[in-house]
């Protein structure tokens, strides 16, 4: 009798991963978070921002973990843990006495971050591995639902908590992340491989001695200010330049479409062009767009905004790819986990610069930070899966 072939189950882990992203991407809505948290819990400015700031930082470091346990587990049990931790922490951040920053910082912004970074690697690690051949295609479609996900919470957020208030708004979303973020868990599941062909790659303890690792996460770093030293605040910014008060959430709507539309396309252009080529555009877009911003009024400023949403959210999903060309697949959910370190430090530069420097200092950091992580990837040559440059190779 011919053997049975498994169903493809790829489609379904997409599919899956996508529902999972649409609810982790927090920081591209936080904008409409942001007053709407200050006014219900009798926030500070500077206390709102570090709350978005300590969250970022938590997806960086959960990133490492989400990584290990995914690699030694399996995507399904580090999702699982992340449906949890995301859920448990929107339901808990509705439960926090006003004036309480600390416990608020303690019960929801290192939870999220975190359960968000379990989600992360998990999804991106196990997609890749169906379509190792389409990395850039796989990383896409996923992270275009993360970038989408602005949107959603956006509409979310003045929806629900336009009518109830912000402490059920927070309560609603974390049944909503219990469910589908759960159930695409279940889901998750990597392919089955021949035992004569294990993936290659190297371990995450040859990576971090590599000059590519510590340049990959200096760019990773230096990424995250154009876009955070501002995004906390575009509402209000956008207000001061001449964009209508009820317009206004349009910047953080369309920012999110075009964060959507930088994770689909930039990672499908690397698989053509070359993950280098297409990063050098993505922090020339940042450098662009961040002087754009400095000068725009009006829907000038939205469409600013949207640029540098599109470059900021395309590079970090061509980031994945990068990472298993240049370290392999064998370790590739903890050795991403590593590279996004690079993210809890630019998230913590960013809200050192939004508290010490002034608006037209921050245009002016953006755009050298932009500068450099151009040349951090300028300067990254393709290894053989020994950590050996190719072009040293005898």
């Amino acid at each position: 009798m011919p053997k049975k072939t498994k169903p493809n189950r790829g489609p379904l882990v997409l599919a899956a991963g996508a529902a999972v992203q649409l609810l982790t991407g927090i920081p591209a809505a936080w904008g409409v978070f942001q007053q709407p948290v200050m006014q219900a819990y009798a926030f500070t400015r500077a206390q709102a921002t570090l709350a978005f700031a300590l969250l970022v930082a938590g997806y960086g470091v959960g990133c490492a973990a989400g990584g290990l346990l995914q690699d030694a587990r399996g995507p399904r049990l580090a999702a699982g843990w992340g449906a949890a931790l995301l859920g448990g922490a929107f339901g808990a951040a509705a439960l926090v006495p006003a004036g309480n920053a600390p416990l608020f910082l303690l019960v929801y912004s290192v939870p999220a971050g975190v359960g968000s970074a379990f989600l992360a690697p998990a999804v991106l690690a196990c997609a890749q591995k169906w379509y190792a051949g389409r990395k850039g295609l796989a990383t896409g479609v996923t992270g275009a639902a993360m970038g989408l996900s602005g949107a959603f919470l956006t509409l979310f957020v003045r929806g629900v908590g336009g009518r109830w208030g912000m402490r059920a708004c927070f309560a609603a979303l974390g049944a909503v992340a219990l469910a589908v973020c759960g159930a695409g868990a279940a889901v998750l599941r990597d392919p089955p491989r021949p035992q004569s062909a294990p993936p290659a790659g190297m371990p995450p303890r040859a990576v971090l001695r590599t000059r590519q690792y510590r340049l990959c996460v200096a760019g990773v770093a230096l990424a995250s200010p154009p876009v955070l030293l501002l995004s906390p605040e575009i509402l209000s910014i956008a207000a001061a330049r001449g964009l209508p008060q009820s317009f206004a959430p349009l910047c953080v709507v369309l920012g999110a479409a075009s964060s959507a539309a930088g994770r689909l396309l930039c990672p499908a252009a690397s698989d053509r062009l070359g993950r280098e080529p297409v990063l050098y555009a993505v922090y020339a877009g940042l450098g662009a767009g961040s002087l754009l911003f400095a000068f725009a009024r009006g829907w000038w400023l939205t469409a600013a905004y949207a640029g540098l949403t599109f470059f900021y959210s395309g590079g970090a999903a061509v980031q994945p790819a990068l990472n298993t060309d240049l370290f392999g697949l064998r370790c590739a959910g903890v050795n991403y986990g590593f590279l996004a370190l690079g993210m809890s430090a630019g998230s913590l530069l960013s809200y050192a610069g939004s508290q010490l420097l002034p608006l037209p200092a921050r245009h002016a950091a953006a755009v050298v930070c932009a500068a450099g992580g151009l040349l951090c990837f300028a300067l990254v040559k393709p290894l053989c899966q020994t950590g050996t440059e190719v072009a040293k190779k005898k």
